[in-house]
């Protein structure tokens, strides 16, 4: 018995170490790698048409900040159809969309939603039949788009293989409290470090279905968006992959949102994640395994994000390990490696980023004020992983009893936009 457990110990920590040196390669890549921007200087072009979706359910504290911006976009207005999605909201979203549709009626065309499946992705798999043109773009209603973000989205679309593309996603609540400040940490290493060193290297960029677009033929390709899945972007990314489509990251193009201002908010949000990214893990990984369009070194990258959220479900196995094997009198054992097990999970799963990308993040950004907070994120760490764990076996007594999934809204912070 005791030789199974330490060799299980043995694999988990095995694991540990082959994402952190993950990591460790995109921080490496991001300090002194090529780096690709391979659309940024696309200004003036035959632009094509976009339909701009923005998926909302009881936003109107945020709706009319992102309207406002997309009427203001640097991109032709006859070639753009902004779309709200109102999601059978209970609050004064409707209100706040037709206020602005009144002021723009040729340019803002709602689509209202009063029954089916809730949820984003069952949301916008009912609006594409509203879309026009051969792109189909989608921010949160939270987003506040820059001026040029449009056009930037919209230019690697000139590129015929590409069928996504993702911007970068900064908080623009930063200064309200100790979470907001860490989760701006988070967000700089997952796109600054993270995102971008997987497009440098021409790995798996992956669409985050909040600042993004994707081309109408691609999605028609892989069967539009799915209303089963509780994170419609990260199962896009692998359906476009899996049929040989490359999804583009613009580190440049970036789109203010809002984050969780509170604990719980950002718990529930966290849960949500890693429910939605381990539903495309349980169906895809074979199938993306063994698909002829993915490159070897994409299959590796794509394994290995698939993966990502059931690392804390292996971390919290290890320490289980370990604590069996203390009372199994196996101390020889322990010692070789739990001081490793400990050194790769703080560096390794750290608030969903590697300890050193977050470092480098900041000195990427010019901020290095912020570097102040990095201890702190061993206080995040431990939050994510005990709500992914929580998500994880939740979603195995939901799947014992035939429960469905539940999407959770995130609360919003912001003071609704007058008009």
């Amino acid at each position: 018995m005791t030789h199974v457990l330490a060799a299980a110990l043995a694999l988990l920590v095995a694991m540990m170490i082959a994402y952190a040196l993950r990591h460790l390669l995109f921080t490496l890549n991001r300090l002194f790698g090529r780096q690709r921007h391979p659309y940024l200087d696309i200004d003036v072009a035959d632009w094509p048409r976009v339909t701009v979706f923005i998926p909302a359910h009881d936003e109107e504290k945020v709706i009319g900040g992102c309207l406002e911006a997309l009427l203001a976009a640097d991109y032709p207005a006859q070639l753009m159809k902004i779309v709200p999605v109102d999601d059978r909201s209970t609050d004064g979203t409707r209100e706040v969309i037709e206020a602005w549709r009144r002021g723009a009626p040729e340019r803002i065309s709602p689509f209202y939603r009063d029954a089916g499946m809730p949820g984003k992705s069952a949301a916008l798999k009912d609006a594409l039949q509203h879309a026009e043109g051969e792109i189909v773009m989608v921010f949160d209603a939270d987003y506040v788009p820059s001026r040029g973000l449009v056009k930037q989205l919209a230019a690697p679309f000139f590129d015929p293989e590409v069928g996504a593309v993702m911007g970068r996603v900064v908080p623009g609540n930063v200064s309200r409290n100790l979470l907001t400040r860490m989760l701006d940490l988070e967000r700089s290493a997952g796109y600054q470090v993270d995102q971008q060193a997987r497009m440098n290297l021409a790995l798996v960029p992956q669409f985050g279905g909040t600042v993004g677009g994707v081309r109408r033929a691609a999605m028609d390709a892989v069967g539009g968006w799915d209303e089963s899945m509780l994170t419609e972007d990260t199962d896009m990314t692998f359906r476009l992959l899996m049929n040989g489509w490359k999804t583009v990251y613009t580190n440049r193009s970036e789109c203010h949102e809002e984050v969780p201002e509170e604990w719980p908010v950002r718990v529930r949000q966290v849960k949500r994640w890693a429910r939605g990214h381990n539903q495309v893990l349980a169906r895809y990984w074979l199938r993306f395994a063994a698909s002829r369009w993915v490159t070897l070194r994409e299959r590796v990258d794509g394994l290995m994000l698939m993966f990502i959220f059931a690392m804390p479900i292996c971390l919290l196995s290890g320490w289980i390990v370990a604590i069996a094997l203390y009372f199994l009198g196996a101390a020889d054992l322990l010692l070789a490696y739990i001081p490793l097990l400990a050194l790769m999970t703080y560096s390794t799963l750290g608030n969903f980023a590697a300890f050193f990308e977050m470092v480098v993040a900041v000195l990427l950004d010019g901020n290095r004020n912020r570097v102040r907070l990095l201890p702190l994120n061993l206080l995040g760490f431990f939050v994510s992983l005990f709500a992914i764990c929580q998500a994880v076996l939740g979603a195995l007594v939901d799947r014992v009893i035939g429960r469905g999934l539940v999407w959770d809204k995130t609360l919003r912070y912001r003071a609704a936009s007058p008009r």
